[in-house]
């Protein structure tokens, strides 16, 4: 497994080599210091599965960063590392497709239980987050006004809880495509029938939806 991080601070990359060394033994983590870095990187290494990203990197808006490594590297899975913690960033960086979002601030064990969540497949939302007072103006209701179902009883099929399995990871409509062979008008009718079917207006609010609801989704089969 190949991760590159990109922070413009080496302690920061350090202590996240570090981390990332005592989860994943054997796996191979590069390190860059800015986005032209950065792309340049993933460019000569198409192998890298992950990237931890920095928002506030010297020659980019990290944001615009997240945006262009989903629409040019789909298959790699970014976690965003910041020292930013403000909601809108938060809900906007896991709109535009990132798995997972830690605070720099977070302990180490917090780090730690945020990156093993995602190496299994996991969405990453800071507790803070998904609290009901931070939520409160949110269009999803809070937990105590939200009934608790299970995916039939909100109408959702098979094949829609794989499709809601792949979103909770963060794939996007072409990997959720190539992953379950399914065409990509199927894929989207799918993806709308599961945002009306939990109330809600987008994905990171789905995903914030179904943690709620304490979902256990199936694996989704691959492809023939």
């Amino acid at each position: 497994m190949k991760i590159l991080i990109v922070d413009d601070h080496a302690l920061i990359r350090d202590a996240m080599q570090s981390l990332l060394k005592k989860l994943k033994r054997g796996a191979t983590v590069l390190e860059a210091s800015d986005s032209r870095q950065a792309m340049e990187t993933i460019a000569s290494h198409p192998e890298i599965s992950l990237v931890l990203l920095d928002l506030n990197l010297p020659d980019s808006d990290g944001l615009q960063v997240l945006t262009e490594l989903r629409e040019r590297y789909p298959a790699v899975a970014i976690v965003v590392v910041s020292a930013v913690q403000e909601r809108a960033k938060v809900m906007k960086a896991l709109d535009l497709g990132a798995v997972g979002y830690i605070p720099k601030s977070a302990r180490r064990e917090v780090m730690m239980s945020a990156l093993k969540l995602i190496f299994a497949g996991g969405v990453y939302i800071p507790p803070e987050i998904l609290a009901r007072e931070e939520l409160s103006h949110s269009a999803i209701p809070p937990r105590n006004d939200r009934p608790i179902v299970s995916p039939s009883e909100v109408g959702l099929s098979g094949r829609q809880l794989e499709v809601l399995a792949l979103l909770m990871q963060g794939k996007n409509n072409k990997i959720i495509c190539r992953s379950l062979g399914l065409a990509e008008p199927t894929v989207k009718n799918h993806v709308t029938a599961i945002l009306k079917a939990l109330k809600v207006t987008n994905r990171t609010e789905a995903v914030i939806a179904v943690n709620e609801l304490g979902w256990k989704l199936p694996a989704p089969a691959k492809a023939v």
